[in-house]
């Protein structure tokens, strides 16, 4: 394995930036999950979450905690590079104990793999009453609505991030023959579960939401139910499968859906 480059960086007074690149690439992202894990799997005082994006993490913390409990302790670094001090702001302290991390991170990666990827099938009705921009978006590429169904069900998409909205997944992997500028108007409001082509990515929509993307179906499943642990259907490092189905079955496995309570 080589040597992990990286570049920190302040977002706020409560957290900071890991950034692993500048390409994104499911490589880079394998890379992200990889590291997450492993910081995951060493928490620190204060450590609140790690949030893995494209070729990124962010990690919060509880500035209050990090001071008062490192400021007192005083720590003194063995490898001679720095020391903890009460001098020290919150941050500087953070990214102290990160740096030693990631030093480290080389060598014990091997105790600290990733979860498998999970393939998530999402059913998707593309008629028209669901998916209003297929027309318009089969128009753009000079092919069918059937060409475009084809092509986008075709793929597993890799999610590279949770964003935007509670559970809305950006998906890569989108045949470059689907990519599709975003709506000059935006809506002011899309439906629960709208699958959508924003330019080079394809993703659904969890809540009602404004939006400017093409929406080309929609999926019966709930992809945020705060009921659940974790609540989000999706993760990052997961693989999205598209199935086609009709409005009969959309119908359907809606009404199972709200019958489980989802």
């Amino acid at each position: 394995m080589t040597k992990l480059s990286y570049e920190c960086h302040m977002l706020g007074d409560s957290a900071i930036v890991i950034k692993l690149g500048a390409d994104i690439h499911v490589s880079i992202l394998n890379r992200v999950r990889q590291l997450a894990a492993y910081l995951e799997n060493n928490r620190f005082e204060g450590f609140i979450e790690v949030v893995s994006a494209y070729t990124t993490i962010t990690i919060y913390y509880d500035s209050f905690q990090v001071y008062n409990h490192y400021s007192e302790k005083g720590t003194t670094r063995k490898n001679g590079r720095a020391s903890w001090t009460n001098t020290l702001l919150p941050y500087d302290i953070v990214f102290l104990h990160i740096q030693h991390l990631l030093d480290n991170y080389e060598n014990e990666i091997e105790d600290n793999g990733i979860a498998p990827e999970r393939i998530i099938e999402i059913p998707v009705c593309y008629c028209e009453d669901y998916g209003p921009d297929l027309a318009d978006v089969a128009s753009y590429h000079r092919v069918s609505k059937e060409e475009i169904v084809r092509m986008h069900t075709s793929r597993i998409y890799p999610v590279f991030m949770i964003g935007f909205a509670p559970g809305f997944p950006y998906l890569g992997g989108l045949n470059d023959k689907l990519a599709t500028p975003r709506k000059s108007v935006p809506r002011t409001r899309i439906p629960v579960g709208s699958v959508g082509i924003g330019g080079a990515q394809t993703g659904i929509y969890p809540f009602e939401t404004p939006g400017g993307w093409n929406l080309i179906g929609r999926t019966p499943l709930a992809l945020f139910r705060p009921e659940s642990d974790p609540p989000s259907l999706l993760k990052v490092g997961d693989q999205v499968r598209f199935v086609a189905i009709t409005a009969e079955q959309f119908q359907y496995e809606k009404e199972r859906n709200m019958g489980n309570g989802l």
